[in-house]
């Protein structure tokens, strides 16, 4: 785990763990996820994970940054140049430092589209068939 990344068992808990910018950029983004799409919220490995058949996105607070990524995210960059591959499968991640912010209607196209990926190509986080 990251320095400053809260350790929660539920979302509730996880945001009552933060404060200033970094509270007001979760709640922004996971704000637009959740009015986006149906989603399932949950806690899993240390951060908030959005679920739709699968992983969809991710938001993740550390100490000096806050992390909104995407299991499919490298099929996302055009939608969000600042969405940086790596890790397994498609993951891209978009880091925001104090200052930076996402404007909500990219967050509902990201959102949107990264849903539609796993309807049409299923779970991302299992081997493909």
């Amino acid at each position: 785990m990251q320095p400053g990344a809260p350790k929660a068992d539920s979302p509730a808990e996880y945001l009552a763990q933060l404060d200033g910018w970094r509270l007001a950029t979760v709640e922004a983004l996971r704000k637009a996820a959740m009015a986006a799409a149906p989603l399932e919220e949950r806690i899993k490995w240390t951060h908030l994970v959005y679920f739709a058949n699968g992983p969809v996105l991710l938001i993740r607070a550390e100490a000096a940054r806050v992390l909104f990524g995407f299991w499919r995210g490298k099929r996302l960059r055009h939608i969000e140049p600042r969405l940086k591959p790596g890790g397994k499968f498609e993951l891209a991640t978009m880091v925001l430092r104090e200052g930076d912010s996402v404007d909500a209607a990219i967050a509902t196209r990201l959102v949107q589209a990264a849903v539609a990926l796993n309807r049409e190509l299923g779970d991302p986080s299992k081997p493909s068939a």
